[in-house]
């Protein structure tokens, strides 16, 4: 089974907010998924606050990265923001 970290789209009409998941890659969009990871909200809560728009668990990311998980580009961009693949990297570095 080919495990993608991707987003499932979440919220109303024009006010989306996603879910980071680990999802079966042949499984749709916004269906099944194994793990959520995190939540992303790109129009965010307020300009005071941008650190809460991306929210990830580190831990449980780096455990998917490892076993070999492939993230998609926007998420890729999401875990270098929320310092994910650095931790990543240095794990995989330290083996």
């Amino acid at each position: 089974m080919a495990v993608k970290i991707r987003l499932v789209r979440m919220g109303k009409k024009k006010q989306p907010t996603y879910r980071v998941v680990a999802a079966d890659s042949r499984r749709p969009r916004s269906g099944a998924y194994l793990e959520i990871l995190g939540t992303y909200q790109p129009r965010g809560l307020s300009a005071a606050e941008p650190e809460t728009v991306v929210s990830i668990d580190n831990d449980k990311v780096v455990a998917w990265l490892k076993n070999g998980a492939q993230p998609t580009e926007r998420v890729a961009r999401l875990l270098k923001a929320s310092g994910a693949m650095e931790a990543f990297e240095a794990a995989k570095a330290g083996s």
